[in-house]
């Protein structure tokens, strides 16, 4: 991580800030990778698989199990609907396109491309698949694909954690540089939206949509540039307090 991003927020979490680290990876991924950046600061909240919501306490990521049970149900009684098709989706796939589509423990349709214009046509398909049964939707980042619930994902996770630390949309930064961030990068989830600039256009553009910053800078240094940003507007200068979430997908 830039060095700068983790001092802001080794700051701001003496003084009362939450981090949440929101990815599409799965614990024992971010887990491993939180370990390999040898960070002296921890995430207060891992938000994973887009979905799933982990807390740390006494040192270790604890389940929310409220939210993570109700996840996995909702998500399986879904699920149970589309299996059936799952093989003539498949078969579309291959048929056209040199990729990859397996089952995981989340979904049971995952899209592994080798280009992205082949993802972006088998995501285009797959979303008129999802227009006949309700809740499904895709979630896709760069060549990578996976179906999913739609009341489940980066934002509503993100709403969630905010929920239950009684922290409004007003108190919330969101950082994110890929498609599977948009659901977080909205006003009704934060109020300070930042994207560094190595973020894919869409991503850019619906942060500039909303008057949010994208940054000259990429990676971890845009989203440090952008906090800062954040905190100076609403520091003692600014009149306000800083963000009380901070989340992003480093």
């Amino acid at each position: 991580m830039a060095p700068e991003l983790v001092a802001q927020l080794r700051e701001l979490q003496e003084q009362g800030t939450w981090w949440v680290v929101n990815t599409g990876r799965d614990l024992a991924s971010v887990s491993a990778g939180l370990e390999q950046a040898d960070l002296d600061i921890s995430p207060d909240y891992l938000v994973v698989v887009e979905r799933e919501i982990f807390v740390r306490e006494a040192g270790e990521f604890v389940a929310l199990r409220e939210w993570n049970d109700q996840c996995t149900a909702d998500h399986e009684r879904l699920f149970g609907q589309v299996r059936r098709d799952i093989p003539k989706l498949a078969a579309w796939v291959r048929s056209r396109f040199d990729a990859m589509v397996y089952a995981d423990p989340w979904s049971p349709f995952c899209l592994l491309a080798r280009r992205t214009q082949d993802a972006e046509t088998v995501h285009a398909y797959l979303e008129e698949y999802c227009c006949r049964v309700p809740e499904l939707t895709v979630v896709r980042n760069d060549v990578y694909a996976r179906f999913s619930h739609v009341a489940y994902s980066k934002g509503t996770a993100l709403g969630e954690i905010g929920r239950r630390l009684g922290v409004p949309p007003a108190g919330v930064l969101a950082a994110g540089d890929h498609l599977n961030d948009l659901p977080m990068l909205r006003r009704e989830r934060a109020d300070w939206l930042v994207a560094p600039a190595n973020a894919v256009p869409a991503v850019k553009a619906a942060v500039r949509l909303q008057g949010g910053y994208v940054s000259d800078r990429p990676h971890g240094y845009g989203v440090g540039e952008g906090l800062a940003r954040a905190r100076a507007a609403t520091g003692p200068a600014g009149g306000g307090r800083p963000p009380r979430i901070a989340a992003a997908n480093v």
